[in-house]
């Protein structure tokens, strides 16, 4: 069985509120990864991003960072080291076009030697252990050998790889072969991550690499928020346990930004993957993407728990 199961960031829903109150429900993470932040040459953690990193809830969480320049990750590094954080997360594996047309996210995967360079610097200077997420490559997945060497150069925390490239982003099939390269020649510990949905998917996983060091998911237990409780041998949600969740989360929400129109946005983008948990789900829930305002969002969500069944055995949807 995998000995370590961590929660991929998502931004946008995965942030602080949503982490206190969805570990407060459901659980079953060994840790947290924190949306990343990308630094400036200025040097400067935002107020913004101070309070998306502050832990009063004590919860086991990784920051995730994204630089073009070393010097700007291991400054990154530094001060997170300084706020008590033990590891800090390179993400090498972020798909968007606005994002990689800087050199960051996956963007930095385009140019081997230059990522060398930029892991060079960050290892001989960083004094807090470093763990990196990745894709197979940039253009294509033969890209993945020569990076496997380059990253067996350094002594990564943890190697998390999602064996897909750039342009695939989340769409696809997955390379299993390749992923199977990096459990054979990996000086590294590995995860995996990518379209872990189910707790059959992950069976089949374990099942595959018996000598599978970790796992990260992240839509699938948004999806599913029951579904790393259940892959520790817990039970699955029930409906009023997914309702009680939905409404601290929204209060949770109203609290943090003063208002409900936001809150219930926020609401809206949860249920995007919540709705799959239902039978005939697509029914409320495409109602639910087109609703506007808190009243409409308020009524909707009431109708769903009304009038539509749980799934017997969710599978997800979403990786």
């Amino acid at each position: 069985m995998i000995a370590r199961l961590d929660f991929a960031p998502l931004d946008g829903i995965t942030k602080r509120v949503f982490r206190r109150v969805w570990h407060a429900h459901f659980g079953g993470a060994d840790r947290y990864f924190v949306p990343f932040i990308s630094p400036t040459d200025q040097h400067v953690i935002t107020p913004r991003d101070r309070r998306e990193l502050e832990n009063p809830e004590g919860l086991p969480q990784v920051p995730q960072v994204m630089a073009k320049q070393a010097a700007d990750f291991v400054w990154a590094a530094e001060a997170l080291a300084d706020m008590g954080y033990e590891e800090v997360n390179l993400n090498l594996g972020c798909p968007s076009g606005t994002v990689t047309a800087k050199g960051k996210g996956s963007g930095l995967l385009m140019d081997p030697d230059r990522l060398d360079r930029f892991l060079d610097q960050v290892f001989s200077a960083a004094r807090v252990p470093v763990s990196v997420k990745t894709r197979l490559g940039y253009h294509t997945p033969e890209e993945f050998p020569r990076l496997l060497e380059i990253f067996n150069r350094y002594p990564i925390a943890c190697l998390t790889v999602h064996p897909r490239v750039r342009p695939e982003k989340y769409r696809g099939a997955v390379h299993m072969d390749l992923f199977a390269l990096a459990m054979a020649e990996s000086k590294n510990p590995v995860c995996y991550n990518g379209d872990l949905t189910s707790v059959a998917g992950v069976r089949a996983l374990e099942a595959q690499f018996p000598g599978l060091d970790a796992a990260m998911i992240g839509r699938g237990a948004i999806a599913d928020p029951a579904l790393l409780r259940r892959l520790r041998g817990g039970p699955a949600a029930s409906k009023e346990e997914l309702q009680a969740f939905t409404q601290e989360l929204y209060q949770a929400y109203q609290d943090f930004y003063g208002q409900a129109a936001p809150a219930s946005q926020r609401m809206k983008e949860v249920w995007f993957y919540l709705i799959h948990l239902f039978e005939n789900g697509e029914r409320l829930g495409g109602r639910m993407r087109r609703s506007r305002g808190p009243r409409a969002y308020e009524e909707l969500e009431a109708r769903i728990f009304q009038e539509l069944e749980l799934l017997e055995d969710p599978q997800g949807e979403l990786a």
